[in-house]
């Protein structure tokens, strides 16, 4: 009996201290992050370094000297809200657009092809947008703009494209949450199947709508990869849609590298100010959501002005058609990445054995990625073998082992939350800060795969506690009924039962370490080199590598095959998931029939 409650009691602890090191990693990101920058604050000061117009640092600056540099960033302040702006408008329009078509205007038959679709656009890496913007989007626009075509247009273009799948999948879900009594109400009163949708069921959702679009902006917000490719980089305010200019995500990344002392310091301080403005967009959203709940729950108050808004005047015909034209759009967009990467980048991958089995040679004229493959699965095996345990722990503790309105589940998913909404570059400012000094201060694939394993624990978290949340309680009633501790039936039972989300969070994670390339940047590295023989030596994962080939400019082929394998992997882990996970779920719809007999 004393060894049957040591296990329950230890069980409980190690589910219960994975969910405090979630916790306690929202915590360390700021501790660590305002630590390093608080002296640059204090040396430049908070109102010229905010509100400073004139960036440019000094490597040779420290603390304890006078500047001889300029640290203001209100023009990289001002850069980052106008290319969130473009692309919310961008973006947020075509995906508020597609959302209606697919729930109430697209064919059944096709509503699988086009939800495939925004998924495949979800899934595509930051920086293979940014290399389809150099490779395609700059030229087209370079026939009509006095530069290359970079600028605020091409930026804004490239991050509502990227924030595209974001707003319509979340405005779908607030659709399609409408309730039928609403749709039938409106057709009981005469009106056309357009007209409920835009008079009726659209009004409805608009709390749900807005959320997307709050999440959009912070997707926007945190971009880095893709901004840097196509903006143009320079320090100034974007006067025109084709004046070059920065972003806060593009400055860290850009001088991170070479940064003196109190230049980095005034980098990390950037992170804080962009922390700053993702925990805003946080607030709104959950401000936007808790509106959500309290218009769902007061239906009495909601049906009466939705009724009457039937009898108002309106354009359904013009919102079918804009719904029609942006689904199409997105399926434009598409077949266009894909179709002309893929005719570019197979030809070389195709002729040329070395790209993918050559040997590295230093200072060879031959690119092999080889050794960037290699890495990449190293670093996806690493952070996988740390995100994954502590997710589904943690998820176990959440739902499993606490109240549903306590408050350290408030306050654990509140930190999950958080750290979902943190970007990829602050990630790695983190990594730079706290894992490097760890492995003697050179970048390490072990440092880039704690830092990337730390962006993984949300999804992780949040695709398995839904899962657990499907399992049926009579399945655990069962087992402790039987005599099975809390434990056991969670091992034998509730996570097997589970096992379809908690695969999908694998496969997801696998395809958001395969895609990043910020966080590696800087802690895993950022130079082509040979295969990594342990995990403390340096390497570029391959959307590192594309990075750097398609920023030299001197090995654009090489890029493009190198966009296909990124392609390739995403195409392949969608597909390899779907067919998985639906397998597992007709084996357990199966087993329940089973057990009903």
């Amino acid at each position: 009996m004393n060894k049957v409650r040591v296990k329950e009691f230890l069980g409980k602890l190690i589910f219960g201290g994975a969910a405090l090191f979630c916790a306690a990693s929202v915590i360390a990101i700021f501790a660590f992050l305002v630590f390093k920058g608080f002296p640059a604050f204090q040396k430049i000061g908070v109102w010229e370094f905010v509100f400073g117009d004139v960036w440019s640092p000094s490597r040779y600056d420290t603390y304890d000297a006078p500047l001889s540099g300029y640290y203001g960033i209100f023009t990289m302040i001002v850069g980052t809200i106008a290319a969130t702006a473009g692309a919310l408008l961008i973006g947020g329009i075509l995906g508020y657009f597609t959302a209606v078509f697919l729930t109430f205007f697209c064919p059944k038959k096709l509503q699988g092809l086009f939800a495939s679709v925004i998924h495949l656009l979800a899934g595509i890496p930051s920086v293979v947008y940014g290399f389809f913007g150099i490779s395609f989007l700059l030229p087209l626009l370079s026939l009509v703009s006095p530069n290359n075509g970079s600028g605020l247009l091409a930026a804004s273009l490239i991050l509502g494209i990227m924030i595209l799948p974001t707003v319509t999948a979340l405005s779908q879900s607030a659709l399609e949450s409408v309730p039928q009594s609403y749709y039938d109400a409106s057709s009981a009163l005469g009106c056309s199947h357009a007209e409920t949708v835009f008079r009726i069921m659209i009004p409805a959702a608009r709390s749900g709508i807005t959320a997307s679009l709050i999440l959009g902006v912070g997707r926007a917000l945190g971009e880095t990869m893709a901004i840097v490719m196509v903006a143009g980089n320079s320090p100034t305010y974007p006067k025109g849609l084709f004046h070059s200019f920065r972003v806060l995500t593009a400055n860290i990344v850009m001088e991170m590298g070479y940064a003196g002392e109190v230049h980095e310091g005034a980098l990390v301080a950037t992170g804080v100010v962009l922390l700053f403005f993702v925990f805003l967009i946080n607030l709104l959203f959950l401000l936007r959501s808790s509106k959500a709940i309290r218009e769902k729950n007061k239906k009495t108050s909601v049906r009466k002005p939705i009724v009457r808004q039937a009898l108002l005047p309106h354009t359904p015909t013009l919102g079918r058609l804009l719904s029609v034209l942006s689904a199409a759009f997105c399926s434009t967009i598409l077949l266009l990445l894909l179709g002309f990467i893929l005719f570019r980048g197979l030809p070389p991958l195709l002729s040329r054995r070395y790209l993918l089995f050559g040997k590295y040679e230093f200072g060879g004229a031959q690119i092999t990625l080889l050794p960037s493959l290699i890495a990449t699965l190293m670093a996806v095996l690493l952070s996988l073998g740390i995100a994954i345990p502590l997710g589904v722990m943690t998820a176990v503790f959440l739902h499993e082992y606490t109240k549903k309105n306590s408050l350290a589940v408030r306050l654990i998913r509140s930190a999950i939350d958080t750290l979902a909404g943190v970007p990829s570059i602050v990630y790695g400012l983190f990594g730079v800060v706290a894992f490097l000094p760890l492995f003697g201060g050179s970048s390490s694939v072990l440092a880039g795969s704690l830092t990337v394993s730390l962006m993984l624990l949300p999804t992780v978290v949040r695709t398995t506690e839904e899962s657990l949340a499907a399992v049926p309680d009579g399945l655990r009633e069962g087992s402790l009924a039987l005599g099975a501790g809390k434990v056991r039936t969670i091992l034998r039972l509730v996570l097997p039962s589970a096992l379809s989300g908690i695969f999908s969070a694998v496969i997801l994670s696998i395809g958001r370490v395969i895609g990043e390339s910020a966080p590696f940047l800087w802690t895993m590295g950022s130079v082509m080199t040979a295969i990594p023989r342990s995990y403390l030596d340096s390497g570029t994962t391959l959307s590192v590598a594309l990075y750097q080939l398609a920023g030299e400019g001197w090995h654009i082929e090489e890029a493009y095959a190198t966009a296909v394998i990124l392609i390739l992997l995403v195409l392949s882990l969608n597909l390899s998931a779907r067919a998985v996970i639906g397998h597992l779920k007709r084996k357990s719809t199966k087993g329940k029939e089973a057990r009903s007999r």
